[in-house]
Parts: structure tokens; C-alpha cells; sequence
């Protein structure tokens, strides 16, 4: 038996239901044992047996669903979701079908492509096949539809006559197919069929009522699953009224499709699209055929589009592929300039005017629509569409507006200088972009970089959430030879002369570039090469009287011209006589075409060392045998650096007289700020100085180091912008590869970031460890900048628990010192100078200490001396030779201005050791400074006065104290002889001075005024370092100054009470003496006078003087009626006595003690201090004190 079989009865046994209505009918009385019974009597039988009714449920049975035919199920759902989808999607294509009237004149697409040449010529010899092709498409009742590349091969057939044409073709794409796969053409032509039909029927389709579309949708759903047999034996089982119900479920669905579809078509209209704009600009023509030459253009469409498509861009290529004069274009040109700015920052302030000026002149258009805005100047107007600006500028525009509502687009350019304020930008504008676009109002961010150094931008997650896409352009860049020494000389300057020596001797023409560190090593070289190759030659063939007369003033004009780029002691030459020279006779046979590899080659003789000549660079013999140079072709050398006047600078760009070499001596400021032209030969030298800055004690030193590889990239480059070129590496490739970093640390991290943080602490940015840096700043910088500035009251003390969340707050102080576009050290001596008329000279003062190298240090002869009597001079005597270097400053500015108003600036800053271009800053400077004070307090009325007089003893002494409230953290002391140790060089601290952040000793520079009179307590600009520490701009100042101007740095002792503190009646205050320390080293200070602080001591002592009479005379009269002696207030025991507790909780609640506040609270309360007062006296005196009071 099978184990299923068991028990197949009781499985199988229906449901019995037993009728007991003929139980319910029979009665018994038993009532007497009611407890015992239940309603059942077991005595009683039944005559009959009771009927029972079979209760069968037939519960269907379930068939098991299969895999395969629950696959089939679910395509037949997914086809019927495809066929609700579809009625939108032939909606969408009926509106744009080509018209059969237009399709009928197009040729097909394979046709078109696929043909073949061998059935083109086919075609040609039997012209019959095309006749009965047109005859079939003329008897053809339906409509032309398009025909996709499947199915082709049957249709061509129809066409064709001879079957044979259909040889397999290797011209012919697609109709290679094998007789195999004839079965399955034939289903996708049935299928291509019904697609086409669709298609052609859509558009009636739509239009139809909903019977009419009932039916369709029936029609399509019947041809969908007509392949599928299972499914059709279901449909065909099923009643018409079945199908009627779903064929009107089926449409109800198709008409939600259609109503969901038009919402969101109408939502998507509602958003504002931005049509595609064309502003078209008149070039000329000469500009348009030099702009299709740089290699931006070419990636214009690029560029625009993926601004139009992100909020932030980067844009990456080399110096001279024109990021910064055509990406401004691009963006006028798509409207972006139609209702807003467009806004280009620069690092420098020359880049921001010259570009300006470039753009207009290729757009052609006024100073009025392309402007330029700068630190001291600028020509924006109301018509101002493209706006270029120093990146400082932005910041303050930032300050007042942050969200930059007038600007479309901001391209920060030459983002790879890594400046400190473009840093800020960058994190800025990231939030800014996106606080633009959640107000509909977008703003697009472009961050255009000559170097690849991109990963700090975009693998930053902080900075930009969304990763900006890059675009790079390639520059106009021709190939580049580098060439590498052998062996790394330490002597660069000597190795650099020799390399371009050598190059103009051997090599072909173009323009040599050398890369130096400094400006004496420039003028070093500069000097060498001119001697090697001058420009007048002494050996020339004299010529007639006549010819001489002739050329005499060109000649001249010339001489001048070349002169003026010499050096001093060049320059006194420029009188002597000259005469009229000729070029020498150049064989260019004697030139290879091909640039010989003599790198490790020395061109110069040195077999002459054993003269041992000496190398010094103030003397003019040199080392070098220039003996065979004479014949060589002139050379025209140039320097260049950032120091140097602007109409020298310009020179570098202008054409080298004919039949000269250009060579020009720089420093880095050629990498790529500059593309000077015609440049072939590029000697690098390989080093750079470097401004390194300790965090901690505050030195700065120069010092010479390698550039980075970046660096190195880009002077290479310079040679290859023209043509062909070489670049002359004086290191060696080992040294390059092992001691070269890959590029230079950006800015934030070498300088001191003081006036950056107190400028994101003015715009509330508390927490600037979270601002998104692209490269944070070093957290030992931010410790001691926050420290600096709260010293200097610019932040508030934070509490112990947060001193290393660097979360100070600003002080009110600190938002007007940030309100100064100068230093904040420069900004609190502004602050605190509008008092005893002092605000002129202070303008003068930080106009003058904010710009470097004002004062030109000469090296030597008697220049130096004449320089240093004038600036003794200057320093005059007293408290005007105390404030230092600082005096020695107001008065050079002082007599520049005033020698300016008569033209003669020029010649007074040769003849006094003054740079030119330094005084000129200066004085922008001072007008900046005075029209935003104006600004402010208009009632001050201050203006430059060329006239100015330099200042009185009185304000002499005061403008020290300025200086020392703004310098408070940089105060050094004299090493006295008995403070140096037994274990010490006393040499060594001979003259010295101690900082409080170092414990090395530092100097007073040679140039200093005070270094004669070598005062005990002085305080420093800044400190440098370099064979020794100097400290620079040095004032004198009293040590009893520290506790006013610098009270967080001085740790002074309790009030002494021998002597006793006293009653100051100019001041109305209770003075102490005291002694205490300064600063970390802790200094001692010599026992000073201070005002007494309010505590209870000194409102005792305040007591005593105002029971006394001192503090107010009419009070005098009652001293002999007090009960108890004024005195008997400073003793220990007078807590015990009641009106002396009185008095002085009254004066305490109120901190009152001094006159000064006294006067105030009397002048609101009359009352006030006479019930405590009339304690002290007996009851007779009461009314006689009740008229006086109060004792004014």
C-alpha cells in the first residue's frame, strides 16, 4: 500500500451535521433532583434514528505555478506596461514625423551608406530595376514610413531584378548574411512591419475618441501577444465581455499616462530656461586673425558649454594660450555681461590694468564697459560690463556684499600663484555659489591655473562637494631641448654669465633668458655682459666730418637711451663724448644651423687662474678673459625684476635695436606673470629667493633655495614660444630628480596669516580651522596669529576650555582695525590716533612702514655715507630722535611731497637715497587712508598737505606711544653687561638686544639712527636674519608705557603701600606704585605710577581722599567735624564699623573711583553718597551738608 493510500476513508470522510430538533421536543419532569440532571435524558430512546445531513465544500484545487510559465507571465505584464508607455511615446514621435510629402525626397539611410560602389554601377547599367521600384512605391496604398537597416536585404531583393546582384560586396556594410538566417529576416520583417504601421497611425490615433482608442489599444495588445500560444488560448476561452472590461481598464491607465505626463511637461515649463545667447562683437580684423591663432579659441565651445552646464569650472594651460583675455570674451559673447558683471580677479595690480586695457582694445570696446578696479585706482562706471580687479579688492566687495549680487561669473586667474587672499576666495566663493543657486540666482565659478597642480581643488571634499570638471588647453608650445650640467656648481652667477656668453657666441639668433635669484646678482651680470659685449665699440673706422655731423644727434639719442639701463656708475658717464660706430663683419658661415649639445663644454679660457684675480663684485676686474669677444655680435641686456621702475621693465617687450641680441638678466618674475617675446635660449640657474618665516618667534630670512619642478617646467617653457628652443639647466638631472620638490608650498603657508584671520573673523567666521581652505594653514600659525591679535585687543581672551578651538570672537577694535586695508598692528595705531590731532602724520607714518624697502641701502662709497648724515638729519633730537626710524620716514615722506609739488620727486629720491616707485605707492597709500577716514567721520576734513610740518615734541611723544600700542608684541630690551652670563661670549652680546620669543641675540641694523644711542627699551617692525639677527624701524619707549599699552603682557605686584597711594587732581585718580614683569621672559620693570585698580583696597583709598577734601574742596570745611579720622578707612578692623561699610559698599555698587564718574552719577543723582556721607557727621551739621550737596 502507498503510504499516500493510508487511511484514505478518514481523509476522505465529509462533514456529518445531526438534526436533534425531535431530542428538543420530548419533556420530562424531574424537577425535584433539577441539580443531578442536565437537559439530556439518557433514559430516553429514540423510536427513530436521527437524520444527519453530509456537509461536502468542493475547494478547487490549486495548480502549481511552473518557472517557465511564470516567466511567461511576466513578460506578458511587462508587454502590457510597455503598451500603456507607449501611447505618450507615439504621441511624442507623431509630433515630429517627417511629413511624407518631405520624406519621399530623401534617399535612405542605407541606400545612402551602404550601397557600395559595386551595386551603384550595377544600378547604372540596368536603369529598369530603379523604374519598377518607383512604379511599386506609386501603387503603394500606405504611407511612407521610415525603414530601419534590418529587413533591408528583402526589400532590396523585391526591388532588383536579377537575383545575382545580390553577391556578397566587402564595399557593402550589412548584407552579408548567410541563407541560414532568412528564417529569422522574415520575423523581424513581420515585426518591423507592425512597428511601422504603428508609427505611420499614431498621430490618427491620438486624435481619435476613447471608443476608438479602446479599440486600438485592443488591436496593439492582440498584435503584441500574438506569439505567445498559451496566452492566446487564454483569450480565446474568455468571453467578450471579459475583454470589453479590460480593454477599458487598459485605456483608463493609458489616460493616467497621458494626464501624468502632461503635469510634467507643465512643471518643466514652469522652470526658467535660459535661451542661448550671442552678443556680437565688431573686431577688427587684424585683432580676429591674431585671436583664431592662440589655442583657447579653439576649445571656445567647450568651455562655454560646460560653464553653462556647472557651477564651477577649472580651467587648466600654460602661460600664453590666452585663459585670460579670451575666457572674459567667450562669456560676454554668451551673454553672461547682459544684466551683471563678469568679475576677474588678478594677484597682481599691473596684470589687472594691462589685461584691461588688452580686453577692450580686441573687443573693441570703451574703458567704460571693460574697467579695472585696484588697490589706489580704478575707471569703473555704471555702464562697467567686465570688471578686472586684485584679488584684495573681491575680498572687501565680500566684506560688504556677500552673496556678490551685481556679478554673473568670477574667474580667479593664475590660481597656481597661491595667494593668500585668492585661498580665501576659492573657500569663500564655494559657498557663495552654492547659496546663489538655492536663491535662483546662479553664479558661476571659474578657477583658471597655468600649471596641472589641480588635486587640491578637485580631490578636496571639503572645499567642493561635487568634483568641478577640468578642461585643459594645450598651449602653443613648441619643443624645448633641456639640457643639464654635468656636475652642480655653487657659484650659479659665475656659471649663468658663462652659459650666456657662450651661447651668444655659438649659437644661432634669439632672445636669451636668465634666471637669477636676486637684484645685485641681476645688475652683477647685467654689469659683466655689457663689458664683455659693449654696445660702443672703440675700434671703428673714422668717417668724414660730414657723416659725423650727420648721425651726431642719433647717435646720442641712442647712447641715452642704452645708458639709462646702466648702473650708477654707468649712468655718470652718460656725458662723454661720442663718436659714430659701425657693426662689425659677421661671417654667419662661421654659425652651425644646428645648436651644438656644449653643456659640459667651457667656452672660456681660465688657464689664467694663477693671477688670482680678485672676484670682488665692486671692482671691475673680473676673472672672466673677455680677450676675442670684441668681434662678436652687440648684445642688448636688460634686467627685470619686481623692484625695478615701470618704464624699465617695459623695455624687455619693446624690439632690440637692429642688429643686436636681446638678452635679458631676471628673477622669477618672468616664470609667469611675463611672456617676453623672441625668447629662444633660457639659462635657469635652478635657485630662488625665498622668504622663509618662522611661526613662532616672528624672523624672516631670505634664503636661497631650489626651485620647485613646476618652476622649472615654466622657465623652460619661456624658450618655446616662438619656435624651437633651449633650455640650459646649471644643476645637474640627479639633483633635479632627488632634491627638487614637485611644486612650491603655497602662500598661506609662509607668510603670517594675521591680517587674514582677523578679516574672517570681522565677516563672522569664528572657527577658521573649518573654513575649507584649499590648503589649511599650519594650526601653529593660527595659535600665534589669535595670540598676536588678542594681544593686541583685535579678539577677545577666549576661555581656558576653547583656547584651542581657536574660536575667538572680535572685539570692536578689531572690526574698525579690519576696516583699514594695512596690517593690523597698522590698523590699531590708525585706530587710536584720532586724538590730539595726530591722525596726518599717523597716515603718514603706516602709509610709509606698509611698503618694503623705502629707504635704499647702498653698499658702499660715498653714497652711503651722504645717505646716512641726510637720515641723521631727518632724526633730528629728543623725543623726535627717540621714535627712530619711524621720524626718519615721516620726514623723507614729508620733504618727497613736498618736493613733488614742484616736479622735482624724481631728482630729490636719486640725490636722498629714496625709491621712486616706493614713495609714489606711498603716497596712493596716504590718499586711500584719508578718504576712508573721511568717509567715516567726515567732520575730521583730512586732505595731503604737501606743506605738511613734521610734528611737535608733545606729539613726537605721543606718536611712540601709537607705535608702541601697535607693536606691543614686538618690544626687545638691551642686554645690560652684568645680565650676560660667566659661561657666555660677552662679545657676542656687545650691543645686543633680547626679544621675548627668541634667546638668541639681536642687533640694531647699520642704518638705524638710534644705533649710536642705543636705548634701553626699544620696539622693532620686524626682525630678519641673516649673517646675524637685525631688527629693522626701531623706536624708543619707556618701559611705564608697557602696563597701558600692553597690559596682557605685564604681571604687576599689588599696590605698594610704602609709598602710600596718592591723589592725582589733574586726572581726578587714585595713582599706586607697583612693580611687576613683561612678558614671557619676565622681564623686570622698574617700580612705576599706575592707576589704582578698582577693588575694595583702592575704593577705601578713594574714601580717605574724598573725606579729606582732596577730591571735591567744598568737603574740606567738614573734616574737622568727622566723627572719625579719614584714615582710620585703610586700616584693617574697618569692616567692623558701620559707616565706613556703608560708604564704600555705596561707591563699590556703583564702581565709582574717580572724580570723573563721581561728576556722572551726581549729574543723574543729586542724593547720591549723602545719607552715607551724613553718617560720618554729627546731627547739628546735617542741613548745613543737606545745601551744599552736592559739593560741586
Amino acid at each position: 500500500m502507498k503510504k499516500k493510500d493510508f487511511n484514505w476513508k478518514l481523509k476522505n470522510a465529509a462533514n456529518v451535521e445531526i438534526d436533534n430538533s425531535p431530542t428538543n421536543e420530548i419533556v420530562i419532569d424531574i424537577d425535584h433532583r433539577a441539580d443531578k440532571y442536565n437537559s439530556c435524558n439518557a433514559l430516553v430512546l429514540f423510536t427513530e434514528k436521527r437524520k444527519t445531513k453530509s456537509i461536502n465544500k468542493n475547494v478547487p484545487a490549486t495548480k502549481f505555478l511552473s518557472k517557465k510559465r511564470r516567466k511567461q507571465l511576466e513578460k506578458v505584464v511587462e508587454r502590457k506596461k510597455k503598451k500603456l508607455q507607449s501611447a505618450q511615446l507615439l504621441e511624442e514621435l507623431a509630433k515630429v514625423q517627417v511629413p511624407a510629402t518631405e520624406l519621399q525626397q530623401y534617399m535612405s539611410f542605407t541606400s545612402l551608406q551602404n550601397k557600395g560602389l559595386k551595386r551603384y554601377f550595377q544600378e547604372q547599367e540596368a536603369p529598369e530595376s530603379k523604374l519598377k521600384r518607383k512604379v511599386l512605391e506609386e501603387e503603394s496604398d500606405t504611407e511612407v514610413v521610415v525603414n530601419s537597416i534590418k529587413g533591408s536585404k528583402k526589400k532590396r531583393l523585391a526591388v532588383l531584378d536579377n537575383a545575382k546582384q545580390t553577391v556578397s560586396d566587402p564595399n557593402v556594410i550589412g548584407f552579408e548574411e548567410s541563407d541560414d538566417s532568412d528564417s529569422e529576416n522574415n520575423t523581424d520583417d513581420k515585426n518591423e512591419a507592425r512597428v511601422s504601421e504603428s508609427v505611420a497611425t499614431s498621430e490618427i490615433a491620438v486624435n481619435k475618441k476613447k471608443d476608438e482608442g479602446d479599440d486600438m489599444t485592443k488591436d496593439g495588445g492582440d498584435k503584441t501577444t500574438r506569439d505567445n500560444t498559451q496566452e492566446n488560448v487564454r483569450k480565446d476561452d474568455e468571453n467578450s465581455s471579459t475583454n470589453d472590461a479590460k480593454d477599458q481598464t487598459i485605456s483608463s491607465k493609458v489616460e493616467k499616462c497621458k494626464e501624468q505626463t502632461k503635469k510634467k511637461a507643465q512643471q518643466q515649463s514652469a522652470i526658467a530656461h535660459t535661451p542661448a545667447v550671442f552678443v556680437l562683437l565688431n573686431r577688427k580684423p587684424e585683432i580676429q586673425a591674431a585671436r583664431l591663432k592662440l589655442p583657447v579659441v579653439a576649445e571656445e565651445q567647450v568651455i562655454v558649454e560646460n560653464i553653462n552646464e556647472n557651477p564651477i569650472v577649472i580651467i587648466t594651460g600654460e602661460t600664453g594660450s590666452g585663459k585670460t583675455t579670451q575666457v572674459p570674451q567667450f562669456l560676454y559673447e554668451a551673454g553672461y555681461a547682459r544684466d551683471k558683471l563678469i568679475g576677474i580677479t588678478e594677484p597682481r595690480r599691473v596684470a589687472a590694468m594691462s589685461m584691461s586695457k588688452r580686453v577692450a582694445e580686441e573687443m573693441n570696446l570703451t574703458e567704460k564697459e571693460v574697467s579695472y578696479l585696484i588697490r589706489f585706482e580704478g575707471n569703473v562706471t555704471e555702464d562697467t560690463k567686465i570688471k578686472f580687479m586684485t584679488d584684495g579688492v573681491l575680498l572687501k566687495e565680500i566684506q560688504s556684499d556677500f552673496l556678490l549680487s551685481k556679478y554673473s561669473v568670477i574667474i580667479l586667474d593664475e590660481a597656481h600663484e597661491r595667494s593668500v587672499y585668492t585661498d580665501i576666495l576659492i573657500g569663500l566663493l564655494s559657498r557663495i555659489v552654492s547659496l546663489r543657486d538655492k536663491r535662483n540666482s546662479s553664479l558661476k565659478l571659474i578657477i583658471m591655473s597655468a600649471t596641472l597642480r589641480v588635486e587640491e581643488f578637485v580631490e578636496n571634499a571639503r572645499l567642493f562637494k561635487v568634483k568641478p570638471p577640468v578642461i585643459t588647453v594645450e598651449a602653443r608650445q613648441f619643443p624645448v631641448d633641456i639640457h643639464f650640467n654635468r656636475r652642480t656648481s655653487e657659484d650659479y652667477v659665475d656659471d649663468a654669465l658663462r652659459k650666456a656668453i657662450k651661447i651668444h657666441t655659438r649659437l644661432p639668433d634669439g632672445g636669451i633668458l636668465v634666471f637669477l635669484t636676486g637684484q645685485q646678482e641681476v645688475h652683477t651680470v647685467v654689469r659683466k655682459l655689457r663689458k664683455a659685449f659693449p654696445l660702443r665699440k672703440a675700434r671703428v673706422k673714422q668717417t668724414d666730418s660730414s657723416d659725423m655731423s650727420e648721425c651726431a644727434s642719433k647717435e646720442a639719442a641712442d647712447e641715452e637711451q642704452c645708458e639709462e639701463d646702466f648702473d650708477d656708475k654707468e649712468a655718470l658717464r652718460r656725458n662723454k663724448l661720442r663718436r659714430k660706430e659701425q657693426l662689425p663683419n659677421i661671417n654667419l658661415d662661421n654659425y652651425s644651423v644646428i645648436p651644438t649639445d656644449d653643456t659640459h663644454e667651457d667656452l672660456i679660457d681660465v688657464e689664467n687662474d694663477e693671477d688670482n684675480l680678485d672676484e670682488d663684485e665692486d671692482e671691475d676686474e673680473d676673472v672672466i678673459d673677455f680677450k676675442g669677444l670684441t668681434n662678436a655680435q652687440p648684445l642688448w641686456v636688460l634686467p627685470l625684476y619686481s623692484l625695478l621702475p615701470g618704464h624699465k621693465q617695459a623695455k624687455v617687450f619693446e624690439p632690440p635695436p637692429e642688429g643686436y641680441r636681446l638678452c635679458v638678466v631676471c628673477t622669477n618674475v618672468a616664470e609667469t606673470s611675463l611672456t617676453i617675446p623672441n625668447i629662444k635660449y633660457v639659462v635657469d640657474s635652478g635657485r630662488c629667493k625665498t622668504r622663509v618665516y618662522d611661526k613662532v618667534t616672528g624672523v624672516s630670512t631670505y634664503r636661497i633655495c631650489y626651485v620647485s619642478k613646476a618652476a622649472a617646467s615654466q622657465r623652460a617653457g619661456r624658450a618655446g614660444r616662438t619656435g624651437p628652443g633651449h633650455c640650459y639647466r646649471l644643476y645637474s638631472s640627479a639633483v633635479y630628480n632627488n632634491q627638487f620638490e614637485e611644486y612650491s608650498p603655497s602662500e598661506i603657508q609662509r607668510k603670517p596669516v594675521d591680517d587674514l584671520l582677523l578679516q574672517m573673523k570681522a565677516m563672522n567666521i569664528d572657527k577658521v580651522v573649518n573654513f575649507p581652505f584649499p590648503t589649511p594653514p599650519d594650526i601653529a600659525q593660527l595659535k600665534y596669529a589669535e595670540k598676536r591679535l588678542t594681544i593686541l585687543g583685535a579678539l577677545q581672551q577666549p576661555p581656558k576650555k576653547q583656547e584651542e578651538t581657536y574660536c575667538a570672537k572680535v572685539t570692536p577694535l578689531g572690526r574698525s582695525i579690519a576696516a583699514f586695508p594695512v596690517a593690523p598692528r597698522y590698523g590699531k595705531m590708525l585706530a587710536l590716533s584720532h586724538q590730539h590731532n595726530l591722525l596726518k602724520y599717523t597716515i603718514c607714518m603706516v602709509a610709509a612702514l606698509s611698503v618694503q624697502e623705502v629707504l635704499i641701502e647702498a653698499l658702499g662709497g660715498p653714497a652711503k655715507s651722504k645717505w646716512l648724515q641726510i637720515r641723521r638729519y631727518w632724526a633730528g633730537a629728543g623725543n623726535s630722535l627717540l621714535l627712530g626710524d619711524v621720524m626718519v620716514l615721516i620726514k623723507a615722506i614729508g620733504a618727497a611731497e613736498y618736493e613733488g609739488s614742484k616736479g622735482k620727486l624724481l631728482f630729490f629720491c636719486e640725490q636722498n637715497g629714496l625709491r621712486h616707485k616706493a614713495v609714489v605707492e606711498i603716497r596712493k597709500l596716504r590718499q586711500q587712508l584719508t578718504n576712508e577716514i573721511n568717509l567715516n567721520m567726515p567732520e575730521l576734513n583730512l586732505s595731503i598737505d604737501p606743506r605738511m610740518p613734521p610734528p611737535t615734541d608733545v606729539k613726537t611723544m605721543l606718536l611712540r606711544q601709537i607705535v608702541l600700542a601697535g607693536m606691543a608684541d614686538q618690544v626687545a630690551k638691551k642686554v645690560l653687561p652684568d645680565e650676560v652670563k660667566e659661561d657666555q661670549d660677552k662679545s657676542k652680546w656687545k650691543y645686543a638686544y633680547r626679544t621675548s620669543e627668541m634667546e638668541d641675540p639681536v642687533f640694531m641694523h647699520s642704518s638705524c639712527v638710534l644705533r649710536k644711542t642705543s636705548p634701553e627699551w626699544v620696539v622693532y617692525q620686524e626682525v630678519y636674519e641673516t649673517n646675524k639677527i637685525y631688527m629693522r624701524g626701531v623706536t624708543a619707549i619707556q618701559p611705564e608705557w608697557l602696563p597701558k599699552f600692553a597690559p596682557s603682557l605685564c604681571r604687576l605686584s599689588e599696590p605698594l603701600t610704602d609709598p602710600p597711594p596718592r591723589y592725582e587732581r589733574k586726572t581726578g585718580k587714585v595713582m599706586c606704585r607697583v612693580t611687576g614683569t613683561f612678558g614671557r621672559a619676565s622681564w623686570t620693570l622698574p617700580p612705576m605710577d599706575i592707576e589704582h585698580p578698582l577693588t575694595v583696597d583702592g575704593v577705601k583709598w578713594f574714601v580717605y581722599f574724598l573725606l579729606e577734601g582732596q577730591v571735591c574742596p567744598k568737603l574740606k570745611r567738614f573734616v574737622p567735624s568727622l566723627l572719625t579720622t579719614p584714615i582710620s578707612v585703610t586700616k584693617l578692623w574697618s569692616k567692623l564699623v558701620p559707616r565706613i561699610q556703608a560708604i564704600t559698599q555705596e561707591l563699590m555698587t556703583h564702581g565709582i573711583m574717580t572724580k570723573e564718574k563721581l561728576l556722572e552719577t551726581w549729574a543723574s543723582d543729586k542724593q547720591f553718597l549723602l545719607s552715607s556721607y551724613k553718617k560720618w557727621l554729627p546731627d547739628y551739621v546735617h542741613a548745613e551738608v543737606a545745601l551744599v550737596w552736592p559739593p560741586l
